[in-house]
């Protein structure tokens, strides 16, 4: 299978389109921290490391200090397909964070966003 040429793109250059997305629809770049961190263990300031130096975005997945293992519970559509089946890992990932942005934008509730079993 070919791959994406999304995972060469820098995570530096999708982070201002999220913080674009939420803040047009009323939430704040903390919010959006809150749920980076939820999914992918990454701190502010390892988030900052992460677009500093523009970590590619399966270099940014790779080096995730913790995947939340409650990532799986992520369900739904995002571009018209469904993230539970898409196969490959790192798509996947990608897509889990396209989820949590689009259900902190639309103003779900955190408590529903941040998934525990």
């Amino acid at each position: 299978m070919a791959r994406h040429k999304i995972f060469d793109m820098s995570y530096a250059s999708i982070h201002p389109h999220y913080v674009a997305k939420v803040e047009r629809k009323g939430h704040t770049v903390a919010e959006l921290l809150q749920v980076i961190e939820w999914l992918t263990g990454y701190d502010e300031a390892g988030l900052q490391a992460a677009i500093d130096d523009e970590r590619s975005l399966e270099a940014f997945f790779a080096q995730a200090p913790a995947m939340n293992p409650h990532a799986e519970l992520i369900t739904g559509v995002i571009c018209g397909i469904r993230v539970e089946e898409i196969e490959d890992p790192l798509m996947r990932k990608i897509r889990w964070l396209d989820k949590l942005v689009d259900e902190l934008a639309r103003g779900k509730r955190m408590a529903s966003i941040l998934r525990t079993p």
